[in-house]
């Protein structure tokens, strides 16, 4: 048995991973939340990790406000970084390996291809230069990590883009999505489980894939796209019992929303590297996109 202690239990992708971790009954999952351990509180991490004794840890908390981080970057210092160092050097006095989640906004988007692991970061705002600072904070306290750098993602749980455009769609006559921010929406089931996957062979003598990984999946679109792609597929799943198949949908400039944090333009992630070590990758975008939406549809409101 695997005995994982995962950190986050409460956000989007610690739920996928609660959700998906029947399909792994070999793994023994502890999942923590902010009852359990505080991330503003640093000694809670390293008491929960000393009573729980793990033989691995996973870290799907974050400070994910991304223009709240422009006003609250103590916080997001703090929680992004700081509370990474310390679950870096409680792990390294064990020996345990972290999975940590990272990304796409470390980088400043003004390159016009898919970033690589090697290539220059630039976060542009507080959110990524905290996350930056925490992939940096744990690769230099411990070789034993596998960071995760991520996108866009969505799930049948929390808030996120997915389920944002499902209520605008089923409660407005028009709504306006920018297009003109390019990334790769990631289903968080599909990030969970491919996490699940690999948790075996982290602790397993030997294991040499230690490093930073882009995994997100292999579908660049911008947001407007990406709106038009769950209406569609909303539309066939959901039928006439469902309101938002009439909305339309106006693509905008980002010029149109005054946010307090830059966003990149391209964010757009090769997933290469991860798949040549490890010998998968995540599902294809619109399976995913489906698999949401059905879940969804039978479990919530879908308005």
């Amino acid at each position: 048995m695997t005995e994982t202690l995962v950190f986050g239990r409460n956000g989007q992708l610690g739920q996928s991973m609660a959700a998906c971790s029947h399909h792994y009954p070999d793994l023994q999952l502890k999942f923590a939340g902010r009852n359990e351990c505080d991330f503003t509180d640093l000694d809670s991490i390293l008491r929960i990790i000393d009573n729980e004794e793990p033989n691995a840890i996973v870290n799907t908390a974050a400070y994910t406000a991304v223009d709240l981080a422009e006003t609250n970057s103590d916080i997001a210092k703090l929680v992004n970084c700081e509370a990474v160092r310390t679950i870096a050097l409680a792990a390294a006095k064990r020996s345990l390996p972290v999975v940590h989640i990272s990304t796409d906004y470390v980088f400043d988007g003004q390159g016009a291809f898919p970033y690589r692991e090697t290539d220059k970061v630039g976060p542009l705002g507080i959110y990524g230069q905290t996350k930056l600072a925490g992939e940096i904070a744990l690769s230099s306290v411990t070789d034993a990590h596998l960071i995760f750098r991520t996108a866009w993602g969505y799930s049948p749980y929390g808030d996120n883009f997915l389920k944002t455009i499902m209520r605008l769609l089923s409660t407005k006559n028009e709504i306006a999505v920018v297009d003109d921010q390019t990334g790769c929406p990631t289903s968080f089931l599909d990030l969970a489980a491919a996490i699940l996957n690999i948790l075996p062979a982290i602790t397993r003598p030997g294991f040499d894939k230690f490093g930073t990984y882009h995994l997100c999946s292999d579908a660049p679109m911008t947001w407007y796209q990406f709106s038009m792609k769950i209406q569609a597929e909303a539309s066939r799943i959901l039928g006439d019992s469902w309101s938002g198949t009439e909305c339309k949908i106006k693509p905008v400039t980002s010029e149109s929303f005054q946010q307090p944090a830059s966003r990149p333009v391209n964010s757009v992630m090769a997933t290469d590297k991860f798949k040549a070590c490890f010998g998968f990758g995540l599902p294809a975008f619109r399976q995913s996109l489906i698999t949401t939406l059905t879940k969804l549809s039978e479990g919530q409101d879908h308005a």
